[in-house]
């Protein structure tokens, strides 16, 4: 019977792989029939499932995994001879393949049903109904509003332009501002349901600081991780972040559209600088590829202390920066790149094309 059921998973694991595929070719389909139907429900009952526990499950189960897989590994090269040793030899290491090829399978199969299939979804911009394209111009329109609004509100929150802003909360309760504005969002273009709020610490937050991320969501779960280790003046966009991608929506650059909508647009002062830093951010990195001259002139228009919170999030990546960052920059690149996502890591700058035409077309940014 185990064997039979070994066979039959790794049987599975090819007609997945031609499932991707045609779904990849039917983006409509996977919006429709699961990103809106079936995810939707499977989401909610994973929130209302381990929303409760105070850890992340989501770590202690790759934690076992590891584990799992290790000691799979060792198992195999423990073997004690036979008197056949080479024919009970060449049986062990099949049945070993079979069982690796069933568990892939098995995993494949769960990352896909309760999360990936987001992956091959239909693109933000196609649901919101803007467009992709943008004239340095429009760029360049966009940053100046951004900058305008980023010093004004620098100025509410600190003495003097020469002074960052300091974000004197708890983690806790930078948490909860980002999950009531969630729920106070009255964005009727998003439309994101988020009644539960699962968002925790991670357990490897020092590995994740050294890797270079500030948090991720466990597919398996859907619970949010963030790195409580980095700067308190970045939580609130991380955090929005990764609830961008407990809501279904997969991709780097369109999690990072969300998060900068929910922070820019809400009441809360703290979240709505955090907000219009991100966005300004990613605006001026992509101006400094189409312009750098630009770029630099509009980077001297922003308040001292404006740039004393960038610095501050600057030095605390360099303190970690080093070979694991770039072994894991590839790694991850690479899984973006087959998951749908071609640009790899480079796509997370594409935010700045959704957030130039949606608020050219849609609304402008809130003062």
């Amino acid at each position: 019977m185990k064997k039979i059921t070994l066979k039959l998973l790794a049987l599975f694991f090819p007609i997945q792989l031609l499932l991707i595929y045609i779904l990849k070719q039917n983006p409509f389909w996977v919006e429709e029939f699961y990103s809106r139907k079936v995810f939707l429900f499977v989401s909610q009952v994973q929130h209302y499932l381990t929303s409760w526990i105070p850890f992340s499950i989501g770590d202690l189960f790759y934690s076992a995994l590891v584990l799992i897989i290790l000691f799979w590994i060792i198992n195999l090269f423990r073997r004690k001879p036979t008197s056949n040793y080479r024919t009970g030899r060449f049986r062990k290491l099949r049945t070993r393949f079979l069982e690796a090829v069933a568990f892939l399978s098995l995993l494949y199969f769960l990352f896909h049903l309760f999360w990936g299939f987001n992956y091959y979804r239909l693109p933000l911009h196609q649901s919101l109904g803007i467009s992709t394209y943008y004239t340095k111009e429009e760029l360049h329109e966009f940053a100046c509003d951004l900058i305008q609004k980023t010093n004004t509100l620098h100025s509410e929150l600190v003495s003097h332009d020469s002074l960052k802003v300091e974000f004197e909360f708890t983690q806790n309760q930078l948490q909860q501002s980002v999950f009531e504005a969630y729920k106070r969002s009255e964005n009727e273009d998003l439309q994101m349901p988020y009644r539960v709020e699962n968002v925790k610490k991670s357990l490897f937050s020092l590995p994740l600081s050294y890797a270079g991320f500030s948090g991720y969501v466990n597919p398996f779960t859907n619970e949010a991780q963030y790195n409580y280790k980095i700067p308190k003046y970045k939580l609130p966009t991380t955090i929005a972040h990764e609830i961008g991608h407990q809501l279904g929506f997969s991709k780097e650059n369109e999690a990072n559209f969300i998060a900068a909508i929910i922070t820019m647009e809400d009441e809360n002062q703290f979240l709505r600088y955090s907000g219009l830093t991100f966005s300004l951010k990613y605006s001026l990195n992509d101006m400094y590829r189409k312009d750098p001259l630009l770029s630099e002139a509009l980077i001297e228009e922003l308040n001292p202390g404006v740039m004393k919170n960038y610095k501050e999030v600057q030095e605390f990546w360099q303190a970690y920066s080093g070979p694991v960052e770039l072994i894991m920059e590839t790694v991850y690149g690479n899984y973006l790149k087959v998951n749908n996502q071609p640009q790899g890591i480079e796509s997370y700058n594409y935010v700045v094309a959704l957030l130039v035409n949606y608020y050219q077309q849609k609304q402008t940014v809130k003062h």
